[in-house]
């Protein structure tokens, strides 16, 4: 992982979740048709959408060195954004518990596999196949921002992790100013109002048309 993505720019997905999910809050407190309970209970999707969208700008822009693309899921039910490192791919999900793997879908059981290597003559004698690149993830808290890692599923466990990473909320961020002084701060309220006028365009595009 630290070779395909440096720990010296961990902290710029720390930073895209602490602009994403005040995104995501202010856009729901500003809409009523979102204030239902049915909306409530689908908060982790605009959180989500928020933070595919800093992501995805934050690649655009050349804050993080990937590219990415959109993969269809397994079954037709939509589209996750996967990112495409020199050696390995990655992928973003939420989740209550950062000690266990996401919930196993089709798409992330065969990336789970990818990770399994060959070792020693006899697997190799054996005709076990690696089928494509390393798959790591970007996992963060579900529904309120406490931790976020950076995490290698095991091969040989589709619940447990082979490496995690340190917390990345808790690494220093820091926002360097005109001048030689630096700013510590959780987010930047213009980035903020701007990622929630792109969910909500994005919004009103694929759910009011």
């Amino acid at each position: 992982v630290r070779d395909q993505f440096p720990a010296k720019n961990w902290s710029i997905f720390a930073q895209i979740l602490r602009h994403a999910y005040p995104a995501a809050e202010e856009l729901i407190r500003e809409n009523p048709i979102l204030q239902v309970q049915s909306a409530k209970d689908n908060k982790g999707r605009f959180i989500s959408f928020a933070v595919d969208l800093g992501v995805q700008r934050a690649i655009q822009n050349g804050s993080l060195d990937c590219d990415f693309c959109w993969q269809p899921f397994a079954k037709p039910t939509g589209y996750y954004l996967e990112l495409h490192f020199p050696y390995a791919k990655a992928s973003i999900s939420q989740v209550s518990n950062p000690k266990k793997q996401p919930r196993s879908v089709e798409y992330r059981e065969n990336a789970r596999l990818n990770n399994q290597l060959p070792l020693g003559l006899d697997n190799f004698e054996s005709g076990v196949n690696v089928g494509g690149k390393p798959h790591f993830l970007f996992i963060h808290g579900y529904q309120v921002l406490t931790f976020a890692h950076i995490a290698v599923p095991s091969s040989a466990s589709a619940t447990e992790f082979e490496w995690r990473s340190k917390n990345l909320m808790e690494l220093p961020h820091v926002v360097e100013k005109d001048g030689s002084d630096v700013e510590d701060t959780d987010y930047d309220f213009e980035e903020v109002k701007l990622l929630k006028q792109d969910i909500e365009r994005w919004y009103h595009d694929n759910y009011e048309s």
